[in-house]
Parts: structure tokens; sequence; C-alpha cells
């Protein structure tokens, strides 16, 4: 659980530091690829594959988060977005709405992005297997969630 903690929180960094600036920074990159070293790492402890289910998993892991790390770019310009407007002042209902579309559609995205590599994973896996993953998965994106819900204020 402290290893999902400093997951959470090094995702958090990135998100707002993805939010905040455009220019790609070395250092960034680097917990970047660190933060998704550890979550493999982290997956792959509870996971419990064989060498073969292992050769058919993380091929789909892997593309798996390369969809969910495009999903975490737009919340992150999304983010900043908001983080502009808000510190204009209340924000406009109109802003407020298309912000809030925006949001919405990436949890729509995210929601069947999951679907979708349940299905495949379910494919390649056992049903307990491919049930823990997801389990998995929903309980860091909780956390990451949780931690970006504590950051951000409430609309005005």
């Amino acid at each position: 659980m402290k290893l999902l903690s400093v997951l959470a929180m090094a995702a958090t960094i990135l998100f707002a530091t993805t939010a905040i600036t455009q220019a790609a920074d070395t250092n960034m990159e680097i917990l970047f690829q660190k933060v998704k070293a550890d979550k493999k790492l982290l997956v792959a402890g509870n996971m419990g594959l064989t060498d073969e289910e292992g050769k058919k998993f993380w091929p789909l892991y892997d593309e798996y988060q390369k969809e969910l790390d495009q999903l975490n770019h737009n919340l992150g310009k999304t983010i900043h977005e908001y983080a502009e407007a808000f510190n204009k002042g209340p924000l406009p209902n109109d802003q407020a709405k298309k912000l809030m579309d925006q949001v919405l559609v990436i949890d729509e995205a995210e929601a069947k992005l999951k679907r979708t590599y349940a299905d495949k994973i379910g494919k390649v896996l056992p049903a307990a297997k491919t049930a823990r993953y997801i389990q998995i998965e929903m309980k860091i994106r909780a956390l990451l969630k949780a931690e970006l819900a504590k950051e951000i204020p409430l609309v005005y």
C-alpha cells in the first residue's frame, strides 16, 4: 500500500507539472518513467503470472498504458485550462459547462477503454487474474483521482 501512495503522489505531481508547463523537462520525464516502472512492478508483484501468461499479458498492458497516457494528457490539459480560468475569478457558466463536458468525455473514454482491455485481457488470462488486474488499475486510478480532487478547488 505504501508503494501505491508513492505512486499516487508521483503521478499527481506529474499531472500538475504536465498541466502547468508545455516544455519537456528532463527531470519530469525521469519521474514519469519511474512512476511507470513502479506501477509495472506493483502489477507484476500482484498478478502471479506464469511465463506463458506474461508473454500474452504484458503487450496488452503496455498498449493499455499508452492509451491511458493519452487520457491523462487530455485530463492534464483540462486541469490546466481550469486553473487558468479559476485564477481569473468566478467561472462563467459557458466555460464551466465546457470544462465539465471535457471531464465527462474523459471519464467516459476511460470507462470504455477499461472495458475494452478487460475483454482483451480476458481472452489471454483466467477471469480471476483479469479481475485482479482491473482491480489494481481501479485502485491506482482511484488514488490518483482522490489526490487530484484534494488539490482542485470547486468551481465558483
